[in-house]
């Protein structure tokens, strides 16, 4: 056959460029290997010019020189010159083997039969990818001898694979192995049984070169070597000899003989013991489960999509070995009615039952998996039994099972990196130091070891868990529970699972959710009171608390607290610090899940339709989906370019739509005009449809299988925030920056009802309504406008409860499926939670953050107004209830006590101050000067002298009971607060300071300003006076705080933190109050927290997490040891310093 036109005008065009720069001595050599070239022709062009010889000669030649003439410039670096062919390179004809697609032809079937290579397995599936990394190797072979090695674990199928590798037309009818296949099964032998394999083979290739040649057979192994290399190197030189099932280095180094050979094995460090070329082939991957359910069909001649259910399920449990999942297939086939007969024995680690006699060397599993153990050293054969105490899936460090085994970590690596050579275990080198796991299939095997993993880490770490967050450490810090849980070491677990030690290591080490999921999954052994404590604080656990300190806030009956205030009492004899709550029992918490997953404000949280997953997304542009029993995140992913404003699950929780800012819905709908702020399906299948609406003040219906929009909807007059399908899906509500919640007739679009959530609501203040939730039944909604829930009766269209938790705006409600639970997330940065049970009751009354303290030693009275503009006054001690006055028409804004008078004033919005008599309520003065509201006010000289100061930049000195009042004016903005200079009766000494950045000091009897001291450029924001009265500080919006001299006003330093690090980050928010101990020595500082500090070092002591944020001002008692405050949710504190 003649050279094609293409590859012939290749040549001669680049015929001068060849002839410059290749040397044709080496090229020829491989084309005479190839068989394209013959040493006489060589011959004859080593007499002449040889490379114009030799493009001269190949022009007379046929395509295969061209491609082997080719394939030798890239095996000899020519690579500039290879890339002048190519393009030309000659195409197989697609006829050549049309009756052949695998390239298993008749002459092909001849050489493997005559070989002894195995026939196809009557089941047969193809691994095209593992077939062809084999063959790859196997033409690396054309260059040189050498060894390709196919190893893996008992049962992958090492042997099907050699053998299909060979069954390829090009190996044998091309360049590769035209001396011919030939397959020896070895196993484990010993010396004669491998000398009789040896002499089988060379009758063999001596009985195909001269049938009637009749030689003696070798008497040992060292003639029978010699004979079977003769007959290798001279009468089969490019043949290729396939052992399979190789165990021995011994029996290996027979066959060292400087020819071709494929060997299957389950150690794949024999080969170290043998000269030439090694490649190798890992069979560490099983079926995946299509392969596995096609094996099963061909079995038991089914389609597919006819297998019974049962057999996904037993393909699982297979683990993709091909062994195991021929074996049950062979079974099927005689018994097609035992499918979930032989699931149960899988399930159940029956092997012994699941046998079959077939070509396999072993009847049923346990025999192959035993094999493999057998062949170990006595003693490494017991310390591979220990791999049981592995996790599946789950690779761990040298250094876990150095603890176990009790040896050094070198001896340990020597010894597993003999088990990975077995192929009795998988190594990973991706990392440093390497991971070691096993197959499932091996760990199933192995029997139960868990107890002494357990006993080997209480011994290794009998001073403290570990904690340094490495690969080791992380192992046993998440899996030292379910080694225990395993074990049936209940006591121990229980007692491991509640103690705060192990809740402090495992959430710096993990994370909170894989606590959480410790508390679920051994939910019944354990009791519930720590997934609860850690539900509600895992979000703070990621700050890295005192856990302790933490754990003082639950309830006083808990063994969460009971163990907090044991270890708090030891360790404050030591001089730390720790605060008890002593009102907690009066605050109820109504969340089960608290979530802080994303950086930024949450504007969407929904369930799955199965309950058992939470998506989320917000600012940060993300989507993200969390467990909704623990809040362990499942996924993450970047959603849109903007803001993600809503996502939503498809009836079937196989879709999640989102829309955003960047005005798309990714299911990609993108008509609306303006911002989509919600999306939303349809519950059911019926009629699947998708809602959204818009800053366009449109809500729009669409059919994912029409182009268009189905229905628009009218009726708000301002943006619409969201929109809900009722379960039945014929109504559909929205919620509108109108201050409604509007309900419309799915298939009308007609409006059918509204809700005027704005009249929940006093004054004239604008009121967005977010979104809305329907229960269950359909009977009632809960929406959510600024940081409330509200639920209302559709039937009587009246609110039946209402209940508040988050920090700031709630942008999302939804019921779980069953409607037990209600999930809210907010601008706060948290996803909540809720027992619907209890917010289906009136919340109860909450307090606001003005308030007043007075100590003593019998009792501590507190007053604050509440929610509803009612002025409380408590016994702080005893939680009692002491006065509530009547609704004020004005807000109450500070509020002040007088223990001699047992009266309390307060200002009002309107600069109105008000005097009552307690408990009574009598009015006793109402004084009206102040122009704009009051914020702070004070009772001096026993109760005679009422200080009050206010937005219209004027402290004002009333004698209340007269009426007579004197005005202290210099300030230019607002005076937030003041404070006294002097706890003398006598005194009257006044420090105020303002937005205007000026600290002023007064004489407040004669009204006289003593001191103007320009502080900060931007407003103060808090100031305190020093115990002794020689010091105060100050803090400002200006990022400073800044310590002076009341003497005369000097400055004596400024402290100051940028960045991210800075006081924001330390306090949550604004550093808002201040407060030294008496001795000057502690420090009590609040923000969105509460912080105590060691003055002389600068270093924080301790931090008390409320429920809400923003504390504006904390109230101390004069020894130090009291705290009193209130947060933005109305949740009043008061912490008592636990002392021994």
């Amino acid at each position: 056959m003649a050279l094609d036109e293409g590859p012939r005008s290749c040549l001669l065009r680049v015929r001068h460029r060849l002839e410059q720069d290749m040397k044709p001595s080496y090229i020829m050599d491989h084309m005479i290997t190839d068989g394209v070239l013959t040493v006489d022709e060589e011959e004859k062009i080593r007499t002449r010019d040889q490379a114009a010889a030799l493009l001269e000669l190949m022009l007379r030649k046929d395509n295969r020189t061209y491609i082997s003439f080719y394939n030798a410039l890239i095996k000899e670096t020519y690579d500039d010159l290879a890339s002048l062919l190519h393009a030309d390179l000659p195409r197989t004809s697609p006829t050549a083997y049309k009756s052949f697609p695998d390239g298993y032809t008749p002459y092909v079937r001849t050489v493997l039969s005559e070989g002894g290579v195995p026939q196809r397995p009557v089941v047969f599936v193809s691994r095209p990818e593992l077939l062809n990394r084999v063959r790859e190797k196997l033409y690396q072979l054309q260059k040189e001898p050498g060894w390709v090695t196919i190893f893996g674990m008992a049962g992958s199928g090492k042997s099907v694979l050699a053998a299909e590798a060979a069954r390829y037309h090009s190996l044998i009818e091309g360049k590769c192995f035209p001396g011919g296949i030939h397959w020896l099964s070895i196993g484990q032998l010993d010396k004669p049984d491998l000398l009789v394999k040896i002499q089988s083979l060379c009758f063999r290739l001596e009985q195909e070169l001269d049938p009637q040649l009749h030689h003696r057979p070798p008497n040992s192994l060292d003639e029978a070597k010699e004979r079977m290399r003769f007959l290798m190197l001279r009468r089969y030189p490019r043949s290729l000899l396939i052992l399979d099932d190789i165990w021995d280095t011994s029996v290996l180094k027979a066959f060292d003989i400087q020819c071709r050979i494929l060997l299957t094995t389950r150690n794949r460090s024999l080969v170290d013991s043998v000269s030439g070329a090694k490649y190798e082939v890992e069979v560490a991957s099983g079926l995946d489960e299509k392969k596995g359910l096609e094996i099963l069909a061909l079995y038991t001649n089914r389609k597919m999509h006819g297998l019974p259910e049962e057999a996904r399920s037993i393909v699982k449990e297979c683990k993709g070995s091909p062994l195991v999942v021929s074996l049950i297939g062979a079974l099927l086939k005689e018994k097609p009615d035992r499918w979930h007969y032989y699931l149960r024995q899988l399930q159940q680690k029956q092997f012994k039952r699941i046998r079959k006699s077939s070509s396999y060397d072993y009847d049923a599993l346990d025999q192959a998996m035993a094999a493999s153990i057998e062949v170990l050293p006595e003693e490494h054969r017991e310390l591979y039994k220990d791999f049981t105490v592995l996790e599946k899936d789950i690779k761990v460090p040298a250094k876990v099972l150095s603890i176990l085994w009790d040896l050094p970590i070198e001896e340990v690596e020597d010894i597993l990196e003999e088990f990975a050579n077995k192929s009795l275990l998988f190594m990973d080198t991706n990392n440093k130091p390497y991971l070691y796991y096993l197959h499932d299939l091996q760990l199933d095997f192995l029997i139960d070891l868990h107890t002494k993993i357990v006993l080997q880490y209480q011994q290794y770490y009998r001073d403290g868990h570990p904690t340094s967050g490495d690969e080791e450490c992380q192992y046993w810090i998440r899996f030292l529970t379910d080694h225990m849980a395993k074990a049936n070491l209940t006591q121990e677990l229980y007692s491991l699972m509640f103690s705060l030690d192990w809740v402090t290591v495992k959430s710096q080490v993990m994370s909170p959710a894989h606590l959480i999921n410790d508390y679920i999954a051994h939910g019944p052994i354990l009791d519930k009171e720590f997934q609860e404590f850690l539900s509600l604080n895992g979000h703070q656990l990621e700050h890295r608390p005192d856990v302790v300190q933490l754990a003082l806030s639950e309830p006083l009956t808990s063994e969460v607290y009971r163990q907090a205030r044991m270890q708090a009492l030891q360790q404050s004899s030591r001089g730390k610090l720790f605060f008890d709550w002593l009102n907690k029992n009066c605050v109820e918490n109504l969340s089960l899940l608290v979530i802080h997953p994303h950086q930024g404000s949450l504007y969407s949280a929904c369930f799955s339709h199965d309950g058992s997953k939470i998506a989320s997304c917000g600012a940060s542009k993300s989507l993200k989906m969390f467990k909704s029993t623990s809040g362990e995140k499942l996924m993450e992913l970047q959603a849109h370019d903007d803001e993600v404003l809503c996502c939503a699950f498809s009836p079937d929780d196989h879709l999640i739509a989102t829309c955003s800012s960047d005005r798309k819905v990714k299911v990609n709908i993108e008509e609306h005009e303006e911002q989509i702020n919600h999306c939303q399906f349809t519950n059911t299948t019926r009629r699947l449809l998708l809602a959204t609406c818009s800053n366009d003040k449109f809500l729009n219906l669409w059919n994912l299988n029409k182009p268009s929009s189905q229905n628009t909807m009218f009726g708000h007059f301002e943006p619409v925030n969201h929109c809900c399908f009722s379960p039945d899906d014929a109504i559909i509500s929205t919620c509108s920056n109108d201050g409604t919640v509007k309900l419309f007739q799915t298939s009308s679009a007609n409006e059918w009802q509204t809700i005027n959530v704005k009249d929940l609501f006093e004054g004239d203040e604008e009121v967005l309504v977010k979104c809305s939730t329907w229960t269950a039944d359909g009977k009632r909604i809960a929406c959510a406008a600024r940081n409330g829930v509200w639920l209302w009766d559709l039937e009587s269209n009246k609110k039946m409860a209402d209940c508040s938790g988050h920090l700031s705006w709630v942008q999302r409600l939804q019921f779980s499926p069953d409607g037990s639970q209600l999930l809210s997330c907010s601008d706060d940065q948290t996803v909540r939670l809720w027992e619907t049970k209890k917010v289906h009751t009136s919340s109860s009354v909450r307090l606001k953050r003005d308030s007043a303290v007075i100590f003593s030693d019998e009792e501590m009275i507190v007053s604050a107004a509440d929610y509803c503009n009612r002025l409380q006054v408590h016994d702080g001690r005893k939680g009692q209830l002491l006065f509530q006055s009547e609704e004020m028409s004005s807000r109450i804004r500070c509020t002040c006590l007088s223990r001699q008078l047992s009266a309390v004033a307060f200002g009002q919005d309107d600069g109105t101050v008000q005097v009552l008599e307690v408990p009574s309520g009598k009015l006793l003065a109402s004084l009206k000067g102040h122009t704009k509201t009051v914020f702070h006010c004070q009772f001096i000289e026993n109760g005679q002298t009422l200080l009050t100061s206010s937005e219209d930049a004027t402290i004002r000195v009333w004698s209340w009971q007269s009426g007579d009042c004197k005005v202290l004016q210099g300030h230019k903005e607002q005076v937030r607060c003041f404070s006294l200079l002097s706890n003398l009766p006598t005194e009257s000494t006044l420090l105020s300071w303002s937005f205007d950045g000026t600290v002023k000091v007064w004489d407040v009897k004669s009204g006289q300003k003593l001191q103007d001291i320009d502080a900060h450029r931007g407003a103060i924001l808090s100031c305190h006076v020093s115990p002794d009265r020689s010091l105060f500080t100050t803090t400002s919006a200006d990022k400073t705080a800044k310590l002076w001299s009341v003497k005369d006003g000097s400055l004596l330093k400024i402290c100051s933190r940028e960045g991210k690090d800075g006081m924001d980050s330390l306090h949550g928010g604004w550093v808002t109050d201040l407060h030294f101990s008496p001795d000057n020595s502690l420090l009590v500082s609040t923000g969105g927290y509460i912080k105590w500090w060691d003055v002389e070092r600068g270093e924080a002591l301790q931090t008390f997490y409320p429920k809400g944020l923003a504390l504006k001002k904390i109230h101390v008692s004069p020894d130090f040891s009291t705290f009193v405050t209130v947060d933005n949710i109305g949740i009043l504190y008061i912490l008592k310093r636990v002392t021994p």
